[in-house]
């Protein structure tokens, strides 16, 4: 079993052409590897999605924070 209570790993995604580095912890990296696998993408591809509809909230958070709560979401959308 993967430590969970591991500091945030930083690695670089390109974004629309740019990159950017994100922190995340270890199991949140992994969980956004099996997203984007599922969804048959790459993480970039992914990231620029979540990225998208972050900046489209009308209230939105850091990116980092916005990966995490859109993959907690999804890990509980499919517990319905």
């Amino acid at each position: 079993m993967q430590e969970i209570y591991h500091p945030p790993v930083k690695r670089s995604v390109e974004i629309a052409g740019h990159k950017t580095s994100i922190s995340l912890e270890p199991l949140f990296w992994d969980w956004l590897r099996r997203a984007a696998d599922a969804e048959g993408v790459p993480i970039n591809a992914l990231v620029a999605r979540i990225d998208a509809e972050r900046i489209a909230s009308p209230t939105p958070c850091g990116l980092a924070g916005a990966i995490r709560l859109w993959l907690v979401e999804q890990v509980l959308s499919q517990g319905e």
